[in-house]
């Protein structure tokens, strides 16, 4: 299975590991809060190995206000037209229809919306590009108050509807399926039992047909399970991404920390060479 992306065909036969870089005034350990630290960042994720980096500019912590678009470009520009330079796939993490069409002049790869290209204009700069990929993501409400009070009849079968509603209106607007990833929003509008339900279904999303995308890195429900502060939830996010992928439901996970997934994806990359899941491959190359 490839992800057609701008620049890149990404070969998903195996897990890929995407390295947050977070250029917010909240940032505290993935990017910090100015170009500089963050440009670091990227050149660190991928020397310990990553495969993508996904660079935002927009806070989607529970009770963060949103950034105008402005503010939004100054924040990422800077780092964007460096990372366009490492020779990896980047993404940008955006919703702001302005930030997508500056992005994807600078010549990124991926658009990564946790708002699903629902905001008017954001569908149609995508659509109206030659081949970038994108990632769909579930959220229920807004960053500002999602965690409110987050309620669902069937967590599982609603965020399924949603993103192969979501799917389905980008294929309308002409983008092929294999540009199209999908992420079931874990802590987006979720409490913690509908996030370790998602959890234990999350293969029932596999039949949308779609590529699955997961961020599980220092998550509310990591500190709610392990009694871990979110300084210090390294380890449950690393297990929690190596157990996403290795139950074959996962082609993507997201972390804001590379380098100690090393020895725990080489174990999966053996395992899935005999892998008879869904969308499990054959996995041949060891991270450095």
């Amino acid at each position: 299975m490839i992800w057609q992306t701008t620049r890149f065909a990404i070969d998903l036969g195996r897990p890929r590991v995407m390295g947050i870089v977070n250029v917010t005034p909240d940032s505290f350990s993935d990017g910090g809060r100015d170009a500089d630290a963050a440009r670091a960042h990227c050149d660190t994720l991928v020397a310990q190995g990553a495969d993508i980096l996904d660079i935002g500019g927009e806070s989607t912590r529970p009770g963060s206000p949103r950034p105008t678009p402005d503010e939004e470009l100054a924040r990422v520009l800077p780092v964007l037209r460096h990372a366009v330079t490492l020779g990896v796939p980047i993404s940008v993490d955006t919703s702001q229809p302005k930030v997508i069409e500056a992005a994807l002049a600078l010549g990124v790869d991926i658009i990564n919306d946790v708002r699903a290209l629902r905001v008017p204009g954001a569908a149609e700069r995508v659509a109206a590009h030659a081949g970038c990929g994108v990632c769909l993501m579930h959220m229920q409400g807004e960053p500002e108050n999602m965690q409110l009070a987050p309620a669902y009849g069937d967590v599982v079968a609603e965020v399924a509807q949603f993103l192969a509603g979501c799917a389905d209106g980008l294929r309308q607007r002409g983008v092929a399926a294999s540009r199209i990833v999908l992420d079931p929003g874990y802590g987006f509008g979720k409490t913690v039992a509908h996030n370790l339900q998602l959890i234990r279904q999350q293969e029932a999303l596999l039949p949308l047909g779609y590529p699955l995308l997961v961020g599980l890195s220092r998550k509310s429900t990591l500190g709610t399970v392990t009694g871990r502060p979110v300084g210090d939830r390294l380890i449950p996010s690393v297990a929690a991404a190596l157990a996403a992928a290795e139950r074959g439901a996962a082609r993507g996970v997201a972390l804001r920390t590379v380098g100690r997934l090393r020895r725990g994806w080489e174990w999966i990359c053996r395992r899935c060479r005999s892998s008879t899941r869904p969308y499990g491959a054959s996995c041949s190359r060891s991270l450095p």
